[in-house]
């Protein structure tokens, strides 16, 4: 059970390569996705005034029956309001915003300007009670508000007059409560939530041929802007990772109870990273949070008109309304995002926010409240790596091309070791520098005389 105990460590109580860009010139070759991370956890929240669509991901691996999930909720939800989406589109919003590294080629400093574009592409049921589900509830205090069976799911919404009540029923109905969940159980309760189960229905997941666990999405109004991720935190080992990808047409969104930073970016690094580009991202990250404590990274803020450079195409209107855009129905129509139309309208007034959390009980103490801003200036991750120019050519701006490459070179080691705490020494290594910051290998031409190393253009 301990992936269930860690599978939306956000959420829940219980377990709960790209295509061509021309835009760019250089070329795309990787992408700092989320799953460069262990227990990592993956939401998408589309927010419009009061209204919200929440899509929760699941990356469960394990047999479907032990999967269980208990969301706070602010209301009783219907039917209509709870959905499944295609986990391939929560794969391709984490592909469009995540950081990239991106590559370019210096050019023969004695040919004249030039330019070379290329784009590629490039992540068992305990249950003790004795009494019927619902006779049991009433004893303990705990209402069985609504029940549906929605795809391969089957949901209750649950509320209680007490703590300790729905904790006891939640045990003898087959979920494991981790120690001190009942005051934060009781905190929600106070605020009048209720409580979203849901557990795998087998037969009809069978019916359906369905073998990985689709995202379960709900759709409700509520003043409140937040994600509940306290009771994740009391069964995490270690610290968990959070992933946000909020939907709005207003701008970018935030958190309001923890100080924000943006993630470094435009920074280059030594072509060497192309190779260890996911343990670089996972350093750099790690070595920021340690270093700023309880705060919030933004990743990536952009329209989902367009990119520069592209990690993957953006998203089409029929994916984003499958995520919850209802904004993207006629001007005069609100559905719930998953109703049929027939329209395909423009998704340039859709920003995209990629909030990246790494947090633990002691760091993140109260859930994430968060607010939709105007600011729809953008934002990425992005990370560049120049090849040298290895020619053997001579003239005045190649032998000043040389000078400089070293220069830029140590300055692009030591720009690696600060933002990830790599040796300095090993980053030299795989440079291929001597410790002064000569390169071993020659990248200027053999006969080039002495003295031009001290006096660069002959001068």
């Amino acid at each position: 059970m301990s992936k269930i105990h860690r599978l939306a460590a956000l959420l829940t109580l219980t377990l709960l390569w790209p295509t061509a860009s021309g835009a760019f010139c250089g070329f795309y070759v990787a992408k700092a996705d989320a799953m460069l991370w262990n227990k990592a956890s993956k939401v998408v929240l589309v927010r419009d005034g009061d209204r919200t669509v929440l899509t929760m991901a699941s990356d469960y691996e394990g047999e479907p029956r032990e999967f269980a999930l208990v969301v706070p909720v602010p209301v009783v939800l219907k039917r209509e309001q709870i959905h499944v989406a295609n986990p391939a589109i929560v794969k391709h919003l984490d592909d469009f915003t995540a950081p990239r590294l991106v590559e370019y080629y210096d050019e023969d400093p004695c040919a004249g300007p030039m330019i070379e574009e290329i784009v590629v592409t490039a992540s068992k049921r305990d249950s003790s009670a004795s009494l019927a589900p619902r006779a049991r509830a009433q004893q303990l205090g705990v209402k069985i508000e609504a029940e549906y069976t929605v795809g391969e799911y089957d949901i209750l919404i649950l509320s209680a007059e007490e703590s300790g009540g729905l904790a006891t029923w939640l045990r003898e109905n087959g979920y494991r409560i981790p120690d001190g969940a009942e005051s934060i159980i009781g905190s929600y309760l106070k605020q009048g939530m209720r409580f979203f189960v849901a557990k795998v229905n087998l037969g009809e997941q069978a019916r359906l041929g369905v073998s990985q666990l689709r995202p379960l999405q709900m759709a409700f109004e509520t003043p409140k802007f937040m994600l509940p991720i306290r009771l994740g935190t009391l069964n995490a080992k270690g610290h968990q990772e959070l992933f946000v990808f909020a939907l709005t047409r207003r701008g970018r969104v935030e958190a309001t109870n923890y100080r924000s930073a943006r993630i470094p970016t435009d920074v280059e690094l030594p072509p060497f990273v192309q190779a260890r580009f996911a343990d670089f991202y996972r350093d750099m990250f790690v070595r920021q949070a340690e270093q700023a404590g309880a705060v919030v990274f933004l990743e990536h803020a952009w329209s989902m008109g367009w990119c520069d450079p592209c990690a993957a195409e953006p998203l089409d209107a029929a994916e984003l309304r499958e995520l919850g855009a209802f904004w993207l129905a006629g001007p005069n129509e609100w559905r719930w995002p998953w109703q049929p139309r027939t329209a395909q309208p423009d998704t340039s007034d859709t920003f995209v926010t990629r909030l990246h959390v790494r947090y633990d009980a002691a760091s993140f103490p109260e859930d994430l409240m968060l607010q939709v801003t105007g600011d729809t200036a953008s934002f990425q991750g992005r990370y560049v790596m120049r090849h040298p120019w290895l020619g053997s050519a001579e003239c005045s701006e190649a032998t000043r091309y040389r000078s400089v490459l070293r220069t830029r070179q140590d300055e692009e080691g030591s720009t690696l070791a600060r933002l990830t705490g790599w040796d300095r020494g090993e980053i030299r290594a795989q440079q291929g520098l001597t410790p002064n910051g000569d390169a071993t290998s020659p990248t200027v031409a053999p006969d080039e005389p002495w003295w031009q190393r001290i006096w660069p253009g002959g001068r």
